[in-house]
């Protein structure tokens, strides 16, 4: 990841519109009809429900969907009190990880009040506008104060993250680690370092899961606090013990759990060895941990190690909680966020963990395979999987404890209607960007000297995703860059006319003279194919110099294609490859194939393009529902394309009994579950939304996929190739910057799935 500094940081905040958050409509307002409707007179008609029934604005405002992120700016992350207007660039942040997350808007609100009575009053004279509260960065004890008055005294949602996010998803890491050490929390020793909001919030849940307070040593920075201390307050009182044992030190002897939310460097590793076997150490400090992880790691074998940093295993981290709990907590309309909640998010996280990580979770943090163990005891947070688990027990909870104003019976429904909401915040490209980041490859742009490709380059290079590879004359490219305002450094150019490459474009031509021997290949013809750029890349790639290849705003595709059979091959067990496109739209996520490849596929071709979108799909962490499209339904025409598509889908249901896929159908009864289920009740895709679209040819998916993109009906990611041996990505000829630097972060996350498993989407 690179590294971030002061000046990439104010810039980011600076750049364009200041600020990371804005207002959009969410209604027709383009005429004067709409805006009557939207203002006066037509206001009236909602105002005047909700006088009546103050439930009504759940139904007529945004109430519903709208948290509050309240501070006053007296614990600002480790920055301390720096005031409410200083503290506003977190609480923006925090609106956009509710809103990326979750689909949740913010209002973050910065209160210039330190009195916690006054404050107290603030917050609730505004709480009509909203659905819930989350407070933020507001320093104990007063913070204490502050959310239990507001908890009784309001009929909303209300949580201070600092407590219970923490508390929430440590006790998930905890409940794991214990079932992984064979150990019972009603059996361990627990010593918390810290006694400030999050602790003690971490504390209280710990007990809840079954912890006994008489096992439990707290201490802060004058030592364990204990019953013969006269210098507590009410918190700190609560949890003072009896024992004669004043430091640190003493308290870790034979202790079973350690909790850090300190200061760095408190705890070493001789401590950690006079703890019982199987020790847990959660050193949550930041950035720093209690202990570094290096001497944590080597300081015994048995240990089970987590701090709040991305950088080493088992990060405990808030994202993980907030944004879906708070989702479950609107969805049912809830008065508030009790400990049933709470716990209920706490068994979906650490349930989550169990399960199977998608390849796209994988590839996002360089595994090969994460599995449930030591060193992945809760989900990262890039796993999208977390809204549908999360958000539904917490809504489930409310309901069965009695404090959610609204049912929800179909909860199968209710996971699909959460996949759709995150369908338009273009979380996918977020979440590629975050992948690449991690892992950043060398990717060979093939037409150096065409200005969208080299400012995508840069801009690749600017934000992390990759190590740029151009090809062209050097002094072309420099002469572009300087009329572009773009700085080279760190770019690498590769002018494969020069006389110095001769010896490379040689070894190329040996290499694939030797590969296509048997289909009439010489070496003088490899040689001078060498001279191509076409070429000359897709060898870099093959022979491992440089990871993946974009290629295509000067060059027609099909030659382009050809190329890459030849030089890059077809994966093993598919005689074709294909390219998707991924649209991240209101309706959700939707996969288009085969946009770019193969003109007039025969049912030979179709199937293969329906494996291989079913395995893509299947990566990036969806379940497949596929129709495969045609102008007619399910046999009316027995000729021609709808025959080749119904024969490709026998076979698909044939050799894959269990998938959703049916076909051919028109496209509106592949979009529409109640048409197609009403005048179709037979398909296999009964009762099931549709998120993958195979086309029968390449002439109506390019049309669509344009027409779509065109109509801006939400973020269009390709096209990406699925189905060669290596990452081989095409663009077209009027991509532009950004599509270019979409088309590099896929190739990124290409190599790094074929660095471990030879190609995309296993």
């Amino acid at each position: 990841m690179s590294k971030i500094t002061k000046e990439a940081a104010l810039e980011y905040h600076a750049q364009g519109k200041p600020g990371k958050i804005e207002v959009v409509p969410t209604k027709p307002h383009s005429s004067a009809a709409d805006l009557s409707l939207a203002y006066s007179p037509g206001v009236a008609e909602p105002c005047l429900e909700i006088e009546k029934n103050r439930e009504a604005a759940y139904d007529y405002t945004s109430k519903g969907n709208l948290v509050a992120v309240i501070s006053n700016g007296t614990a600002v992350l480790g920055l301390g009190d720096i005031g409410a207007l200083a503290g506003k660039p977190v609480m923006e942040g925090k609106g956009l990880l509710f809103k990326v997350f979750a689909g949740i808007d913010v209002f973050d609100i910065e209160i210039n009040e330190k009195d916690p009575e006054r404050f107290i009053q603030t917050v609730k004279a505004i709480a009509p506008t909203f659905g819930g509260i989350n407070l933020e960065d507001i320093k104990a004890p007063e913070c204490f104060e502050i959310e239990t008055r507001l908890k009784a005294e309001l009929d909303i949602p209300v949580m201070h993250d600092d407590q219970h996010g923490t508390a929430i998803i440590s006790s998930a890491g905890l409940l794991n680690a214990l079932e992984l050490n064979g150990k019972k929390a009603d059996d361990i020793r627990l010593v918390v370092n810290g006694a400030g909001a999050a602790a003690v919030s971490c504390t209280n849940l710990y007990m809840s899961l079954g912890v006994r307070k008489e096992n439990i040593v707290m201490c802060d920075s004058k030592g364990v606090i204990s019953t013969r201390r006269k210098d507590l307050n009410e918190a700190k009182k609560h949890f003072a013990t009896d024992r004669e044992i004043s430091t640190l030190a003493e308290a870790m002897q034979g202790a079973d759990v350690f909790l850090g939310l300190s200061v760095a460097d408190v705890i070493t590793p001789e401590m950690i060895r006079s703890m019982n076997h199987d020790p847990v150490v959660f050193a949550l400090a930041n950035p720093n941990p209690e202990i570094a992880y290096e001497k944590a790691i080597a300081s015994r074998p048995d240990l089970i190690f987590a701090t709040g940093r991305s950088d080493y295993p088992n990060q405990i981290n808030n994202v993980l909680g907030f944004p879906y709990i708070f989702r479950g907590a609107l969805d049912v309309r809830a008065k508030s966020i009790n400990e049933e909640m709470k716990l209920a998010a706490v068994r979906a996280i650490a349930a989550l963990a169990k399960q199977p990580v998608p390849d796209v979770v994988n590839a996002a943090y360089g595994m090969n395979r994460l599995s449930f163990g030591r060193e992945y005891l809760i989900p990262k947070p890039l796993d999208s999987r977390l809204l549908t688990w999360v958000s539904p027990a917490v809504a489930r909870a409310a309901i069965e404890s009695g404090v959610a104003r609204k049912k929800i019976d179909d909860w199968k429904k209710y996971e699909v209607s959460l996949n759709k909401l995150m369908g338009y915040d273009n979380q996918l490209i977020r979440q590629f960007t975050d992948m690449a980041r991690r892992n950043p490859k060398r990717v060979v742009f093939a037409e150096g000297s065409h200005e969208n490709m080299l400012k995508a380059a840069a801009a690749a290079r600017d934000e992390g995703i990759c190590h740029p590879i151009l090809l062209g004359n050097e002094e072309r490219i420099a002469k572009l860059a300087a009329e572009c305002r773009l700085d080279l450094d760190g770019i690498e150019i590769v002018n494969l006319r020069h006389d110095r490459e001769d010896e490379r474009r040689r070894r190329y031509a040996r290499i694939l003279a030797e590969k296509r021997a048997r289909e009439g290949a010489s070496f003088d013809e490899a040689l001078d194919k060498m001279f191509e750029r076409n070429y000359f890349g897709m060898m870099m790639v093959e022979t491992g110099e440089a990871d993946a290849f974009i290629t295509g705003v000067y060059t027609k595709y099909s030659n382009t294609l050809k190329v890459a059979k030849e030089v890059i091959g077809i994966r093993e067990g598919f005689r074709n490859f294909a390219s998707i496109h991924i649209l991240s739209g209101k309706r959700g996520t939707l996969f288009l194939a085969d946009t770019l490849i193969n003109r007039y596929p025969s049912t030979e071709v179709l199937i293969d393009v329906a494996k291989l979108t079913k395995e893509a799909v299947t990566f990036f962490a969806r379940e497949p529902v596929m129709a495969m499209l045609s102008y007619s339904n399910f046999g009316a025409d027995p000729e021609g394309s709808p025959a080749s598509v119904h024969e490709a889908v026998r076979a698909m249901q044939e050799e894959f009994p269990d998938l959703a896929i049916d076909g051919e159908m028109q496209v509106n009864f592949a979009l529409d579950k109640q048409l197609r289920d009403r005048k179709y009740p037979f398909s296999r895709l009964f009762g099931r939304e549709v998120n993958t679209l195979i086309f029968p040819n390449l002439t109506s998916a390019n049309i669509s996929q344009k027409l779509l993109q065109e109509m801006g009906l939400g973020e269009m990611i390709g096209p990406f190739q699925i189905g060669l041996n290596k990452p081989i990505h095409f663009t077209d000829i009027e991509s532009s910057v950004r599509d270019i630097v979409n088309i590099t972060t896929v190739a990124v996350i290409d190599a790094i799935v074929n660095g471990k498993t030879g190609y995309l989407a296993v």
